[in-house]
């Protein structure tokens, strides 16, 4: 079984657009969205400081999403969805992990 690692900046319906995609996938077992799990320390100096980190100002959020491929070939097809879905809604996949 082949993981793979998608770091995906959209939405949140065009979150779960790529998810349901990313489980239609013949051979494709187990997706999830995973939590992230980095500190974010924002000074009281920062340039960010005040800004909204609530992630309701609008814009895109970061998600990250792990897809269990059952082969090479799961790989492709995984990478070919979440390109073709990140496309389809302006969002950008990111692929963690190469194989």
């Amino acid at each position: 079984m082949e993981t793979v690692r998608i770091r995906y900046t959209a939405n949140d319906d065009d979150v779960r657009v790529l998810i349901h995609a990313l489980e239609a996938i013949e051979g494709i077992e187990h997706v999830e969205e995973v939590a992230d799990l980095m500190p974010h320390m924002d000074d009281d100096d920062s340039s960010s400081a005040g800004l909204v980190a609530d992630g309701n100002d609008g814009g895109p959020d970061v998600h990250d999403i792990e897809v269990q491929a059952p082969n090479d070939e799961g790989v492709r097809r995984v990478h070919r969805v979440a390109e073709a879905a990140a496309m389809d809604a302006g969002a950008v996949a990111e692929f963690l992990d190469e194989w």
